[in-house]
């Protein structure tokens, strides 16, 4: 195996020089003899994976699918014209602020070349305004200042009606005790206590409660909190992001893969955990094929395989914290409608547009203008790649009805396309992500599990920090190998957030000051 090059102190990410740092524990640098299963190829278990192997565990990660990246993995498909093209689970936003994550990722690509820049993240509320992120300072408070000073969603007349004493709540946070204290309050509850002009309210609650596949009057009002914070008032990364280069495969998980390979991590690709036997000096995890042992292990799936593997394992933690797993709930369905058109988009057309109002449809993604692989199909057809999502829609969803829909609302967005041929399409209904719901924070389970060998990882876990998405993902997989390294008494690696307490120390007098007058 070879020896690892990261013993835990990670150089400070980002331009935010108010990141915050949560040194991994104290020891060694360098462990024999301990093997690790990892139940689960998305970010998660390859985040928790890097950080073992880095530092002498011997790995193996279970994959049911036949690629990595989970929920952000892609694969061939055939178009019906013959063409072989990628197809994955749809666009996915690498935010700056995503640390873990692009650590991870610049094992395999130092340079993040995978990566590749998105020059704005336009807003459009159907009838009303388009705001737009590009040329808005990064540094809060100047962010927040020139975003209200130049978004179309504030009117100036609407400005007073706004509750100060919550609006500065946004920058008043203390995690995770913030988490606590939005225990029963949904994002709708937030919102309206805000009283945001309604455009602004429409786009907050479309845009940032729904990129967690969750109805708003559903979805943990801490969590968006937690977002505000995160990507706009805490942090001085900015709200542009990055995007794939190139089909996900390709740009990020392959690279990483070969460097993960070097350092010994074996992949069992098309295999599934069934069950966990857990006792005192390890764990057994029967798969559908075989049974593995091993000194611990990191289930990092999503939430019905974790439920799953639950059950069967009643070895596994004690009845309440099994009682807890039981009780998490899935997201509703969403929608990824990806087609291939002969025909090209109008010039301008973003990479990727948010949207509102627009009956089902949450956003459309130009996967063409910044995928290599799509690009590349795009002018050797002269036409473009399209994807739309459809976020919280029903159960069983009636697809007619559903993509008819979709496709009045290409047509008013996209009227280019009206008379173009469709050459392949790929329709997906999905619902396998966590709902993180507006139930007692306390309650959800923690990376640490009742048995000391069996950790948990993935962007449904809980998670301290103000962290959400594929960043809680990588982050959980930090902190479950972090949790079996500690126990070793192995050094383990550093994490690094926007900052958990307030960012302007005049926020709590100001608010003590306004409170006193009222």
């Amino acid at each position: 195996m070879a020896q690892g090059t990261n013993n835990g102190a990670m150089p400070r990410p980002g331009r935010d020089n108010r990141v915050e740092r949560h040194a991994g524990s104290d020891g060694a640098t360098w462990t024999e003899g301990r093997r690790v299963v990892i139940v689960g190829g998305g970010i998660a278990g390859l985040s928790a994976a890097t950080t073992l192997a880095e530092r002498g565990v011997r790995v193996t990660v279970l994959e049911r699918e036949e690629q990595l990246g989970g929920r952000v993995r892609s694969w061939p498909m055939t178009l019906d014209n013959g063409d072989t093209v990628a197809m994955s689970r749809g666009f996915h936003a690498f935010f700056r602020q995503y640390y873990q994550l692009r650590a991870l990722l610049k094992r395999g690509d130092p340079t993040l070349s995978g990566l590749r820049a998105v020059p704005d993240y336009p807003l459009t509320l159907r009838g009303g305004p388009r705001d737009s992120f590009a040329g808005i300072p990064r540094t809060p408070p100047l962010n927040l200042i020139g975003f209200v000073a130049k978004s179309p969603s504030f009117p100036v007349c609407d400005l007073a009606k706004v509750n100060i004493d919550e609006a500065l709540g946004l920058l008043d946070v203390e995690f995770p005790q913030t988490f606590h204290d939005m225990d029963g309050r949904s994002a709708s509850n937030v919102l309206d206590d805000l009283n945001f002009p309604g455009t602004a309210r429409h786009l907050a609650l479309e845009v940032f409660a729904r990129s967690f596949f969750a109805d708003p009057d559903e979805f943990s009002g801490g969590e968006l909190v937690a977002m505000f914070h995160t990507y706009f008032v805490g942090s001085a990364e900015g709200l542009l992001f990055d995007v794939a280069a190139d089909d996900f495969g390709t740009a990020l998980w392959n690279p990483l893969a070969r460097y993960l390979e070097r350092r010994g991590v074996e992949f069992r690709m098309g295999t599934s955990a069934i069950s966990l036997d857990v006792r005192d000096e390890g764990v057994t995890v029967h798969t559908d094929g075989e049974s593995i042992d091993a000194d611990a292990v990191v289930l990092a799936t999503e939430l019905r395989p974790l439920q799953a593997i639950t059950e069967n394992s009643p070895s596994l933690g004690d009845e309440p914290w099994r009682e807890r797993v039981a009780s998490l709930r899935s997201a509703p369905p969403f929608v990824v409608w990806r087609r291939w058109f002969d025909t090209p988009v109008a010039d301008g057309t973003p990479d990727f547009l948010g949207t509102s109002n627009y009956g089902p449809l949450d956003n459309v993604s130009m996967i063409h203008q910044f995928e290599d692989s799509a690009r590349r199909w795009a002018v050797r057809r002269g036409g473009s790649v399209m994807e739309h999502h459809a976020y919280a829609v029903d159960e069983n969803p009636d697809e007619a009805a559903l993509r008819a829909e979709i496709q009045a609302m290409q047509d008013v967005l996209h009227p280019e396309l009206a008379q173009a041929a469709m050459l392949g399409e790929q329709w997906l209904v999905q619902q396998d992500c966590h709902l993180v719901d507006t139930s007692p924070w306390r309650n959800r389970p923690t990376v640490e599990t009742p048995s000391p060998t069996v950790m948990l990882a993935g962007d449904g876990i809980r998670c301290d920090y103000p962290v959400a998405l594929m960043e809680r993902a990588a982050t959980t997989g930090v902190q479950a190998a972090n949790a079996l390294l500690a126990g070793w008494q192995v050094r383990g690696q550093d994490i690094f957030t926007a900052p958990t307490s307030p960012r302007f120390g005049w926020v709590r007098p100001l608010r003590k000051a306004l409170a006193k007058r009222r």
